[in-house]
């Protein structure tokens, strides 16, 4: 159990880490990993303003690089850690793909999909379940968000009392 706890730390970092990478590109910090016997498989961040794609989600990101990878739309036996609870689309592309497990960092009381707002990634209508974990490296996943925001304010404030 302790050995399971400090790899779900280990991922989750490096899913933080990557939201770094977003933040630097003008993106809603998120980052993703997938992650199948404790090796990584794909790894993505937001991407839906540079790629001018509203699915370009962290955790979209990454479950087609992972799809591309594994040359399969399904990905069993996998976990994926991302810094921002799921919203209900990466909800359904994650249980569409089979996805075992998802841990998340921040809790998201806007659109999560996984238990803060929607049930959709635990409800039990669907013939594929998700293990979901959140609240891992909660702290540090929030307060990056809650910075960026912060910032994101601050300059169009200044911006509307600079004109």
């Amino acid at each position: 159990m302790l050995e399971s706890v400090q790899w779900d730390l280990q991922w989750m970092q490096l899913a933080y880490e990557l939201a770094f990478e977003a933040q630097a590109q003008g993106e809603v910090p998120v980052g993703a990993v997938l992650v199948a016997d404790n090796q990584l498989i794909a790894s993505g961040f937001n991407q839906v303003i540079t790629t001018h794609d509203p699915s370009a989600h962290a955790e979209m990101v990454a479950i087609r690089a992972a799809g591309l990878q594994r040359q399969n739309y399904r990905l069993p036996n996998t976990t994926l850690y991302v810094t921002l609870e799921p919203c209900p689309m990466c909800a359904g592309a994650l249980i569409h793909a089979r996805v075992e497990r998802v841990v998340f960092g921040a809790f998201d009381p806007k659109t999560g999909a996984a238990g803060s707002v929607f049930q959709l990634i635990p409800h039990e209508a669907h013939n594929h379940r998700i293990t979901v974990q959140g609240g891992v490296l909660q702290e540090q996943c929030a307060a990056q968000l809650q910075a960026f925001f912060r910032e994101r304010r601050l300059a169009q404030k200044s911006k509307r009392d600079g004109q």
